[in-house]
């Protein structure tokens, strides 16, 4: 079901299998709400999906917040849209009576689940987030409290330097997140390795979140 309620063009899948939890799927750059829904079917089967189109357009492709050079983000428009997108997860929590859910974000998408998981931390119950890099430089104090996240990084990624994705995993590891910091052989696309291991932690996270 595609829907423009609730502040977002979104769709949203019910779950089918009891007890895991549910994904809030979001897009790399020129992606919409249907472009990850295949791999979140594939990585939590059963699982209750939710994925937003993001509202900010760059040469007509849709992304989650605004840039001003590759790699060089509007840090206003990040907390802007962050705390916008933490919005919608709730209004969307009461509306199709989910728990908190688990981010599966590539690229953009991961970057704009980062940056929510340091501004609205209730919104989230964890974050797969797969090439994603530093949204905020001086981000404000949080208490992640143990929320797992999986950081799965590309050894030959041309868009994020490796240096960007460890300060990354530092500043949510200090934020008390459980963070899993992963570099494997890929560059900025997705592998069969990070299917692989979104799976087997998302399993392991379902069952913990059970």
């Amino acid at each position: 079901m595609t829907t423009n309620e609730l502040g977002f063009v979104h769709r949203f899948e019910p779950a089918t299998v009891p007890g895991r939890a549910p994904l809030l799927l979001l897009h790399g750059t020129g992606g919409d709400e249907s472009d990850l829904i295949g791999l979140g079917r594939t990585v939590a089967p059963g699982a209750a999906l939710l994925s937003p189109r993001g509202k900010v357009l760059e040469g007509g492709m849709p992304r989650f917040f605004r840039r001003l050079a590759e790699g060089v983000f509007d840090e206003n428009d990040v907390r802007r849209r962050a705390n916008e997108l933490a919005d919608f997860v709730a209004a969307a929590r009461a509306e199709y009576g989910l728990a908190a859910p688990v981010a599966l974000g590539f690229s953009n998408g991961a970057n704009i689940a980062a940056a929510t998981l340091l501004l609205r931390p209730e919104a989230l119950a964890g974050a797969v987030l797969l090439r994603a890099m530093v949204p905020l430089a001086e981000p404000p104090a949080a208490d992640l409290a143990g929320k797992p996240v999986l950081l799965l990084s590309g050894a030959m990624d041309p868009i994020v330097p490796d240096e960007n994705a460890a300060r990354l995993a530092a500043q949510l590891r200090k934020a008390g997140a459980a963070i899993e910091h992963r570099v494997l052989p890929a560059g900025h696309g997705l592998s069969q390795a990070d299917i692989n291991l979104a799976r087997q932690w998302l399993d392991t996270a379902s069952a913990v979140a059970a």
